[in-house]
């Protein structure tokens, strides 16, 4: 019996070498070989003066103030993000309150709103049109909005924090509420105050988990590019907004290899500084079961510090969603024309003119058909993230029996991560300079933007699963093949069964996360084959009052096409944030 067993575990291994082949050549082909295909046309470009291109852009005054203003407003959005985080996190971990499923829920929708949507979001709740401004000049009966919002560098700075406030939320919630309260009541039983307990019991042990998010939000502020381009205007230029500057409107292809490459040199710094990080805070801790008891809100100090807290976070993250989708009802003419009045008429023009859009218009093609297309996108990006990330999340769990992390599990995992600390717009270049000619030209095939959005959504496909894929206890698999399952078998009716769940909610995150790109389908969406994004950046790009009314109108439907689909997965209560290192 043991000889079958070893058999067995045999064929398990040689079918996991089987698979090791299909995220590896995705990679390869789709990420690995656009990034050197770019190096390589850049160095090309060059005419052999590519150590020239490289000294007179590293050394001047321009790279090392884009560099720094990109370090300066990641570093301080992941501050201000934790301030704000943090209190939230507690609460959310540690207590029970009415509401708390639905806070989850709904602090967790800014995360997956598209760029463009929230430029419309805020602009529809703090700008020059916005109802903050209406209101303030109905009171105090101004001729001019008092309140500058728009094409600041605070707007940058809100945006960030915006999205990325439930990471902190999630992950730091998620491991405080893990935290056994026996140690605190043990320090304070021995004389500690609150305080001291929280200082020297409570901070030491989430501090690796509180640093682990924050680097993850900093390595999206990093490499944001539609925030600072909409939002932040042209007065503000990242290294991303450069490359893309640098690519676009000059042809500047040494220059933007070059920025590129440094960017990558720095996101592939912050993932295996992020990596290490997850390995600590999931290292066995003094830590209660996974679904521990709450605690109550019982005195009222308690209960008011906890509304204040929870009203705060919840303000700052609904308001502007809100603002967008009750302005996409309103007449912008009659707001216009006297804002003083402040008179508000409800109308449904700006959803019917949708309908009417024709491909005579300016636009190259009606939202209508933009709808159809991003949604068909977005179908193919869930097949192939799943295709590629189902096989990726099972080598990545290895339940065998003496099983060895090998650097091939560890380096996969760092891979993974990349696509997500890369430029957009790079990764959009280097599709379309690597597959223009037979046998892969894709330059006019539909699969270039799916290929595109699922490298954007394979990380999180694997960070859905592998949770999932641990949870399953190795006793199953051994009972099925003492019973003479095959591996295929067991796949299919052991592990499969048990992750379908997990299965769903990472199709849902793909989806939401290919409606709502924008950054490489900027570079790579033909004019008459317009996604969602791309046509409400024509709508708010345009002037005129139709043009920002249709805008909103659009706007909100995306909107509510991802706020749907993160309730949906809301609804099976996993967490699509978990973006915990496997190796561990």
């Amino acid at each position: 019996m043991v000889e079958d067993m070893d058999r067995k575990h045999l064929k398990v291994i040689s079918y996991r070498n089987i698979f090791w082949v299909i995220p590896l050549i995705f990679l390869s082909l789709f990420y690995l070989y656009p990034l050197g295909r770019i190096i390589f046309i850049s160095i090309d470009r060059a005419q052999g003066a590519i150590l020239t291109t490289l000294s007179e852009t590293l050394f001047s005054a321009y790279f090392w103030r884009v560099t720094s203003f990109t370090f300066y407003q990641a570093v301080l959005s992941t501050l201000v993000t934790l301030c704000i985080g943090l209190p939230g996190a507690f609460y959310l971990g540690k207590y029970h309150f009415p509401g708390r499923d639905l806070f989850r829920a709904l602090s967790s929708i800014p995360f997956i709103m598209p760029t463009i949507v929230t430029a419309m979001a805020f602009d529809a709740l703090l700008g020059p049109r916005g109802w903050v401004n209406l209101l303030l000049m109905y009171i105090f009966q101004l001729g001019t909005p008092p309140i500058t919002f728009s094409h600041t560098f605070l707007a940058i700075i809100v945006a960030h924090v915006f999205y990325n406030t439930t990471i902190i939320l999630r992950i730091v919630g998620d491991f405080w509420g893990r935290l056994d309260a026996r140690l605190t009541q043990a320090a304070q039983t021995l004389g500690s105050s609150p305080l001291q307990a929280f200082t020297k019991i409570v901070l030491p042990l989430i501090s690796p988990a509180v640093a682990s998010a924050s680097l993850l939000v900093f390595i999206f502020n990093f490499t944001s590019f539609g925030v600072i381009m909409v939002l932040g205007g042209v007065k503000f230029s990242t290294l991303e907004t450069e490359i893309y500057y640098q690519t676009v409107s000059l042809f500047n292809l040494p220059t933007a290899a070059i920025l590129s490459l440094f960017q990558l040199c720095c996101t592939l710094t912050f993932t295996v500084l992020y990596l290490y990080l997850n390995q600590r805070y999931t290292t066995p801790l003094p830590l209660r079961s996974q679904n521990p008891p709450l605690l109550s809100l019982s005195s009222i100090r308690q209960k008011a510090i906890a509304i204040i807290v929870l009203g705060v976070i919840s303000s700052w993250l609904i308001l502007p969603l809100l603002a967008c989708f009750m302005r996409s009802f309103v007449n912008m003419d009659a707001l216009s024309s006297n804002p003083q009045s402040f008179s508000i008429n409800f109308t449904l023009n700006h959803y019917i003119h949708l309908l009417k859009n024709t491909d005579t218009s300016v636009f190259y093609g009606s939202p209508i058909k933009a709808l159809i297309i991003s949604l068909s996108y977005a179908l193919s990006t869930v097949c192939l993230s799943l295709l590629i990330g189902i096989p990726t999340a099972w080598l990545l769990v290895d339940k065998s029996p003496n099983s060895q992390k090998t650097m091939l599990h560890k380096s996969l995992d760092a891979l993974i991560m990349l696509p997500l600390g890369t430029s957009a717009v790079t990764l959009g270049l280097g599709l379309i300079i690597s597959f223009n000619k037979p046998p892969l030209d894709l330059r006019a095939s539909v699969l270039l933007i799916p290929l595109a959005h699922t490298l954007i959504a394979f990380p999180f496909v694997v960070r859905s699963l592998v949770p999932a894929l641990q949870s399953i206890q190795p006793r199953y698999r051994e009972a099925a093949a003492l019973c003479g399952a095959s591996p295929r078998q067991i796949f299919f009716y052991i592990d499969l069964p048990l992750v379908l769940r997990a299965i769903i909610v990472a199709a849902a995150f793909a989806f939401t996360i290919s409606l709502g790109e924008f950054g490489a389908t900027s570079i790579l969406t033909r004019p008459e084959y317009p996604t969602l994004p791309i046509m409400i950046f024509r709508f708010f790009s345009k002037p005129g009052l139709s043009n920002y009314s249709q805008g909103l109108a659009l706007s909100s439907i995306l909107m509510l096409l991802c706020a749907f689909s993160l309730l949906f997965i809301e609804r099976f209560k996993l967490n699509p944030f978990n973006f915990h290192s496997t190796l561990n």
